[in-house]
């Protein structure tokens, strides 16, 4: 089964963060993210990851009375924003749990699980 994993961080850190610079517990939480990937690759659970633009920069598009409208910025005002994206391919929803307390654990900020619909979903 394949799931999304959703990976959030607080709007506020974001807006502090200084993508030139990142705090030295950014770097080490980070550093051990990467060695747990590798863990994943090599299982043959990893399939891909991401990191996602600041919210600032996207884009929001619905339908309305007046047509289809593009405006700037995200769908909604949030406390958190979504900053990452991984897909993995495992077992079982559990296997998936458990990887992503072993994420949440790192990297100490609150993730999504979401199934993939495909040919395995039940």
């Amino acid at each position: 089964m394949k799931f999304l994993l959703l990976s959030y961080t607080p709007a506020e850190t974001w807006e502090a963060g200084d993508a030139d610079a990142p705090s030295q517990a950014a770097l080490d939480a980070f550093a051990v993210y990467q060695q747990f990937e590798a863990e994943l690759r090599e299982s043959g659970e990893f399939v891909m990851s991401e990191g996602l633009g600041h919210p600032a920069v996207s884009s929001t598009v619905r339908k309305t009375d007046a047509g289809v409208v593009a405006t700037d910025g995200p769908f909604a005002e949030l406390k958190e924003v979504l900053a990452s994206f991984a897909i993995i391919e495992v077992s079982s929803l559990e296997r998936a749990r458990d990887i992503v307390a072993r994420m949440v654990d790192v990297l100490g900020e609150p993730m999504e699980i979401r199934p993939i619909m495909g040919d395995d979903f039940a």
